[in-house]
């Protein structure tokens, strides 16, 4: 069966679905540029299993990313340091996970730099995300803003953290013994879970 393309929004860490559709999809993926920003939404969050159970790691975007911002004009802000919260986060839940350190020298420059704008920030670590699964591709941005795709698998409203998502297959979680298995993580729990598997799970 030959799988039309997907538009899929910009998100910080994404969520497994957004793989998953992506993996389907790989030789025709547009990514939405020129969308408007929307607050709490996985384009500025993301969520992980701590031992409590899911974990929101969000972004924080200057004030002033109205509705209407473009999500390529949102800039990141650096009031507080979110990023050692974030990376802290990330120790916590996945240092004892299989593969954390095949790939924590991957992802810690991303809470070492400054990067000004969100689009930026999270198109620079899906790439490495990418290359990490060995993912390959074919990926453009869209010129301008644009309605509805009839021709594509469009997600860029559905894939949303108030959604309920389809259930997906477990794999292992390192804290499933407290909660169970939890659904539509960010894609870093099941690289730090499943590591090189991970792409055949997706």
């Amino acid at each position: 069966m030959h799988d039309k393309g997907a538009i899929l929004p910009m998100f910080y860490l994404p969520p497994v679905a957004w793989f998953s559709q992506l993996n389907k999809s790989k030789n025709d993926i547009l990514i939405d540029q020129e969308e408007h920003f929307i607050k709490q939404t996985y384009r500025n969050r993301a969520h992980i299993y701590s031992p409590d159970g899911i974990l929101a790691l969000t972004v924080p975007v200057v004030k002033g990313a109205k509705v209407h911002t473009k999500v390529n004009d949102v800039k990141i802000s650096y009031d507080f340091n979110w990023q050692r919260l974030h990376w802290m986060s990330l120790q916590n839940c996945y240092r004892r996970s299989a593969y954390f350190e095949f790939y924590e020298d991957d992802f810690a420059p991303f809470y070492e730099m400054r990067y000004d704008n969100l689009f930026d920030y999270n198109q620079q670590q899906l790439k490495i995300i990418l290359k990490l699964l060995k993912i390959n591709a074919n990926i453009k941005f869209t010129g301008e803003y644009e309605e509805s795709y009839p021709d594509r698998a469009d997600l860029r409203l559905s894939l949303d953290p108030k959604k309920e998502q389809p259930q997906q297959k477990p794999y292992f979680q390192l804290f499933e013994e407290r909660k169970g298995f939890l659904n539509n993580l960010s894609i870093v729990d099941l690289l730090f879970n499943q590591g090189p598997q991970a792409v055949n799970y997706l």
